[in-house]
């Protein structure tokens, strides 16, 4: 009897489902729904680094992706054993005692801070400095050692903490938080217990300093000192965790009516895309898996040997069975990288968007081909022109911190710059630098781990960059002086979640096994090019100089210039 689970990726902008074959990792139907708020840009203000996203948009999407992938597949919907969900992470939202989304409560509809604050709202920098301080200073143990000694402004502590003190109605409203993984998956089951619902490991450990040497989330004594919300809120989570190859309750009846399927549909315990991806792509110990789109995720899975106790400084989080059961999951990343040449797109695209439309000389229908014209073929050409360039260390220089930078060591105060410009510098030549730019940003982080003794023999490209920029791929083997594989499918994460639904349906026996069946292959490789390796390596050189100029924390060893 075939046999058939769901994986369900909330990205930034959409969400999709995919629908597989259990047997061979066959995707029988995928389908996209973007968030209609979102793109409208409601509830968010980039100018304060606000980005927050309303519920309705996510239980639509659900809805709608879900019900189109049975309905295209046409599989009878008693097969399909197994839902997981993947989502962005942190990404908290304020819930009702009944576990209702505030956002959907009457008086907060339009409420920005009622609403989900996605990962890269960054609006909770002072309440991030404010916990980094009082962890080495309150007398405790430090909770921040298990997430690279640094606390971020798009975590769970910060965010919540930051709309405490904001606005009073959600603080009083607010019975608990729930991360968006958690939320949609808490949704669907039919148990309705919020002090039993299964949480994910994944989304406690990394964001939110879960961890088991101080029994679970951080002391109330730690969180009192913040504000006494904190410690309420507290009594209100959770205090044990679950992997994600387990149940957290099966298909309620409403959601098995609305979605087609069957309520003995069981639902697995959610995740993160960044730790889905990594399992959808078949990590192995040892292997970075680096998901790029807006923002890169990098995971890399070692043994309790290698790891054990030892604290990784400067990342994202290091967490028992957060990627594999059985294994430390790691995780490292950057704030900005398809992001920060999506803003160099943006003001490329001004003079279109803005004296296009004051144009008297071309109709509304031409003005309007021309510019969807434009924006399909500026990334093109750039790229082009990018290519032919030489590398060389007259070209601009530049930093990917155009949105903080995450890892290594999270500052989300620190800015992008652009250095050695001059008149003969084009638009490609800046295109190349902001694109050196996010190869060197990634550079950083392998060089932390491997100074830190976390041992990476093979890198992995998964997501929307690896796929369609051959440019940056090769850009980024070069820089890493590594080969860089990338996986086949277009929905690892979506993949990976439904790896975590076969074994949470007891098709698989464990992640390992299922990963390696119905887990994605490989269409390309990327080798370094070794007469460029060195070229890069100057320049590298030069943004690290230029690093330390941006931010006067960071220290560079004169070995660092060196060959």
């Amino acid at each position: 009897m075939k046999n058939y689970v769901i994986g369900l990726d909330y990205g930034t902008d959409s969400v999709r489902a995919v629908l597989i074959d259990t047997e061979n990792g066959q995707e029988l139907a995928s389908n996209v729904s973007h968030y209609k708020r979102w793109k409208n840009k409601q509830y968010c203000d980039a100018s304060i680094n606000q980005f927050r996203q309303h519920p309705l948009d996510h239980i639509e999407g659900l809805e709608t992706t879900i019900q189109n992938v049975v309905k295209e597949s046409k599989v009878d919907p008693s097969l399909v054993r197994g839902i997981c969900i993947d989502t962005t992470g942190s990404s908290p939202v304020p819930v009702t005692k009944d576990g209702t989304p505030l956002a959907l409560t009457k008086g907060f509809e339009e409420n920005p801070n009622a609403m989900m604050v996605l990962w890269k709202d960054h609006t909770a920098i002072n309440e991030a400095n404010e916990i980094n301080e009082l962890a080495v200073s309150w007398g405790g143990e430090d909770v921040t050692k298990y997430v690279g000694g640094i606390y971020s402004s798009e975590w769970f502590w910060a965010k919540i903490l930051h709309i405490a003190r904001q606005d009073e109605a959600v603080r009083n409203a607010a019975h608990t938080w729930m991360e968006h993984c958690d939320l949609m998956t808490y949704l669907l089951i039919e148990d309705k217990d919020l002090k039993t619902f299964k949480r994910s490991r994944c989304a406690a450990g990394h964001k939110a300093m879960w961890h088991e040497d101080w029994n679970g989330l951080p002391p109330v004594e730690f969180l009192e000192k913040l504000h006494p919300y904190l410690a309420t809120l507290r009594g209100n989570l959770y205090d044990e965790t679950y992997t994600s190859d387990l149940v957290a309750g099966k298909l309620s009846k409403e959601w098995a009516d609305r979605l087609g399927l069957s309520t003995d549909t069981v639902v697995a315990v959610g995740t993160f895309d960044a730790h889905s991806g990594a399992v959808g792509a078949k990590i192995e110990e040892n292997t970075l898996v680096r998901v790029m789109g807006t923002s890169t995720c990098d995971i890399l899975v070692g043994s309790y040997e290698e790891v054990g106790t030892k604290t990784v400084r400067g990342i994202c989080g290091q967490v028992d069975g957060s990627v594999i059961p059985g294994f430390i999951g790691l995780e490292a990343g950057q704030s900005a990288f398809g992001d920060l040449l999506a803003w160099y797109k943006e003001l490329l695209m001004w003079p279109t968007e803005h004296l296009l439309a004051s144009s008297s000389t071309l109709n509304d229908a031409q003005k309007e081909q021309l510019r969807e014209e434009f924006s399909d073929k500026l990334i093109v050409e750039l790229t082009k022109e990018a290519e032919k360039i030489p590398v060389s260390e007259s070209l601009p220089i530049a930093l990917d911190w155009i949105n903080g930078r995450r890892t290594p060591d999270a500052n989300q105060e620190v800015k992008s710059a652009i250095s050695n410009l001059s008149l003969g510098t084009k638009a490609p030549h800046i295109f190349k630098a902001l694109v050196n730019a996010i190869c060197f940003g990634a550079k950083k982080i392998v060089d932390r781990f491997e100074e830190e003794g976390v041992k990476i023999d093979s890198v992995i490209g998964i997501g929307g960059v690896a796929r369609k920029s051959p440019f940056i791929m090769q850009t980024l083997a070069n820089v890493l002086n590594k080969p860089i594989k990338v996986a086949a499918s277009d929905q690892t994460p979506a993949l990976g979640a439904a790896i975590y639904a076969a074994v949470a349906a007891g098709i698989y026996p464990n992640v390992i096994e299922a990963s390696q069946k119905i887990g994605s292959d490989f269409d390309g490789e990327y080798f370094p090019q070794l007469d460029k390796v060195a070229a890069y390596h100057k320049l590298l050189i030069a943004y690290e100089q230029l690093s330390a100029f941006a931010d006067p924390t960071i220290k560079i060893s004169q070995n660092e210039f060196s060959l």
